[in-house]
């Protein structure tokens, strides 16, 4: 890319941003806007802004309001989850700042004073860019030189180390300080048991439970709920809530043609058949009361059914104590690891009930299969990634597709497409794996939600990381050097690292794109408005049905922080070859951690909390990039034939030892909680009965709930604790 290309690019794209960030700025400030722009302090009873009133309202207040709240407000607002994202942002904002202060003023006058490139230039009668005179590509092979990067390259691994064990420290601190607190946390008195062994003639699988627990802690023991395969009562739960809905939207419909028209009004109809497209017509208010009452009885004795005939072997146990409760959560209760294996629960919002019923050695087994699947996609998908970055610059667009000469050769159209068309390609086919890789996560077997999540965000991002950085590298680099490689194969290794100079203004611009239309989308809300209006002029009758249209989702921690990751990889990778990506790697996460605590404090709703879990998964990520760095580095060392390279080979290996340390010292009070933690005095008595009917599914709830009805689900052993 020249340099009018790369101009065009980063000034259209902040051309963008700023026009975003006007938008943003002009509807937040109209109050039909609000439920879209500050859903969260609505939700929690706050006024949408501080001090003022929209139109008298600092158009930059945001910004001041942003930078001015604390760890405690985003944890107040937000949870502990989104609070770790955070630091997750600042340790690597902080990492590229540090780095860049000693890489930029160091090595870039280094860089552009040497003369590699217009030598090679002058051999080959080829032409380079000014941005590549800025790069480590510039240096002369053996040069004295290029000390100077090598020392680079151990600072910013150093630094790195420093950083992440100050934030490990600091994120364990914060885990520790919420799981201590004083209120009543439900998950916190109950575990999930999975692969009960069979139960014995004459007894119930509840009696088992309750029996082998009571014997193992026969003072602090509550009862258990034994788990069943809720799938059919799900459905008449979901059918039955669904007419509900129908039938309050229908008499909205009816009270309001009351209002418009004559007073008797118009009934609303519908079809019933297919879609409510074709079948008889029926009159909407009738037929959806007549669906309700005959749903009622149905799901009522499927209710029965489930909890007596369809129960599984795993339950819920609870225990007065949560000092028990996670006692029991990193304990050995069978000599056996495959039968009574016992974990902490999740939030009971997080349960994945079906996956409870999964035995141990089918949950390895899937798991591995999963492993396997994924890495075959990864494989799979560097070939499309491959011919994504080979065909979409205009030399090849031109050659496999000679009917678009007249138009690209147009100079505005042809700076534009390359300034972007790589880019834009690049991010839309990413946009399709999420979804795949958290239905590859659930069907593993998983349990609860946060770590579906988990375990998705860490496919992500071997997936962008294998695909985007890597796939990109190598796809461009072979389609342009393929006759060279048919001369020479063994000259491949060489040709690699040769061209890592060459991509960075590709990647510099990606994450220009990524950080200025990306952040001014986020900003600006402009589709999820769109689509509120919408629903609210032609599908919203009632207030459940207006909450449903703006309810804004969480912030994504499955795609953002492998997102993040990918451009944080991209970024380190080439601080030392091409230093001059490090500013845009600083604005990405420095303008992310600006505009995303905005929308951490107004807008996003967390929908699960598992008090820091996140963490472990993402060190681990940043050590994972750290070594491809410095791997990276050893190869581009060698590339360029110096002889003190070797130098380097410690760095991977204290890279490992630094990940096992830090492992060894945090990880445990990460899976499991700390029994010092978990024995802080609570504020009031916990109220078992409460948080036992906190973790019945809603298909299961009902209000003539009782224990003869749920005898099957409710221990009836004697009962300790509090009933308050």
């Amino acid at each position: 890319m020249d340099f009018s290309s790369f101009v065009t690019s980063l000034g259209t794209s902040f051309l963008i941003f700023l026009v975003l960030m006007l938008l943003f700025t002009w509807l937040s400030r109209k109050p039909g806007n609000t439920v879209v722009y500050y859903p969260n302090r609505i939700l929690k009873g706050l006024e949408p802004w501080e001090g003022g009133g929209s139109r008298t309202r600092n158009p930059l207040a945001w910004i001041r309001e942003a930078m001015a709240s604390t760890e405690r407000d985003v944890i107040s607002m937000s949870g502990i989850d989104t609070a770790v994202y955070f630091v997750f942002l600042a340790t690597v904002m902080g990492i590229l700042v540090l780095s860049g202060v000693m890489l930029l003023p160091a090595l870039l006058p280094v860089a552009i004073t040497d003369d590699s490139l217009a030598k090679t230039a002058k051999a080959k009668n080829e032409t380079f860019s000014d941005l590549d005179k800025l790069s480590m590509g510039n240096i002369n092979e053996k040069s004295p030189r290029l000390w100077a990067f090598l020392i680079a390259t151990y600072w910013v691994s150093f630094v790195a180390y420093y950083l992440l064990w100050k934030a490990y420290n600091h994120v364990s601190a914060l885990r520790a300080e919420a799981l201590m607190s004083p209120d009543v946390k439900p998950e916190q008195f109950a575990v999930v048991v999975r692969d009960l062994p069979p139960v014995s003639d004459g007894q119930t699988i509840k009696e088992q439970v309750d029996s082998y627990f009571r014997s193992i802690y026969p003072d602090t023991f509550y009862r258990s709920m034994v788990v069943t395969d809720i799938k059919e009562v799900n459905k008449i739960w979901e059918e039955l809530e669904g007419y509900k809905k129908k039938l309050a939207r229908a008499e909205a419909i009816y009270a309001d043609s009351k209002k418009s028209g004559s007073t008797e009004g118009t009934r609303p109809t519908n079809k019933i058949g297919f879609l409510g497209l074709v079948g008889k017509k029926v009159d909407t208010i009738d037929y959806c009361n007549e669906k309700i009452k005959e749903l009622i009885p149905k799901l009522e004795a499927e209710q029965k059914a489930t909890l007596r005939e369809k129960q599984l072997p795993s339950a819920i146990v609870f225990f007065t104590s949560r000092v028990t409760a996670a006692n029991a959560a990193q304990s050995l209760h069978a000599q056996m690891v495959d039968t009574w294996t016992v974990t902490d629960a999740p939030e009971p919002r997080q349960l994945i009930w079906s996956n409870l019923k999964i035995k141990f050695f089918e949950r390895v087994t899937r798991q591995y299969l999963v492993y396997i699947i994924v890495a075959l996609t990864i494989t799979f998908f560097m070939i499309p990634i491959g011919l994504i970055s080979a065909f979409t610059t205009l030399d090849n667009l031109k050659k496999y597709l000679p009917f678009l000469k007249p138009v690209v050769n147009i100079d505005a159209i042809k700076t534009v497409l390359e300034a972007y068309l790589p880019q834009i390609a690049l991010i839309l086919f990413l946009a399709l794996l999420p979804k795949f890789l958290l239905f590859l996560s659930t069907i593993e077997g998983i349990p609860s939600q946060s770590h579906i999540v988990r375990a998705a965000a860490g496919k992500y991002f071997y997936f962008t990381v294998l695909n985007v950085f890597i796939g990109v590298t190598v796809g461009g680099t072979l389609f342009a050097t393929f006759k060279t490689l048919e001369k020479h194969p063994n000259s491949i290794f060489t040709l690699l690292a040769n061209s890592l100079p060459g991509n960075a203004t590709f990647f510099v611009t990606f994450v220009a794109l990524k950080f200025f239309v990306g952040y001014g989308l986020e900003l600006s809300r402009i589709v999820p408005l769109i689509i509120f209006h919408l629903k609210r002029k032609y599908l919203c009758k009632t207030e459940a049905d207006l909450k449903a249209a703006w309810l804004p989702g969480d912030l994504g921690y499955a795609t953002r922080f492998p997102g993040d990751m990918l451009i944080f990889t991209i970024v380190i990778c080439y601080s030392v070859i091409a230093p001059l990506i490090i500013p845009f790697g600083v604005v990405y996460f420095g303008l992310g951690w600006l505009l995303l605590r905005n929308q951490a404090l107004n807008v996003y709703l967390p929908s699960f909390e598992s008090y820091g879990k996140m963490w472990p998964h993402m060190h681990a990520r940043v050590v994972t990039a750290l070594l491809l760095y410095q791997v990276t580095m050893f190869g581009f060392f060698g590339a360029k034939k110096f002889f003190y390279a070797p130098i380097l080979i410690p760095l991977p290996i204290l890279s490992l030892l630094y990940a096992y340390v830090c492992s060894k010292k945090f990880y445990r009070s990460f899976a499991t909680t700390a029994l010092e933690v978990a024995s802080r005095e609570l504020k009031e008595t916990p109220n078992m009965e409460n948080i036992f009917r906190s973790f019945i599914p809603a298909s299961l709830s009902s209000d003539k709930i009782d224990d003869d009805q749920f005898e099957d689900a409710l221990s009836q052993v004697s009962r300790t604790g509090s009933m308050a």
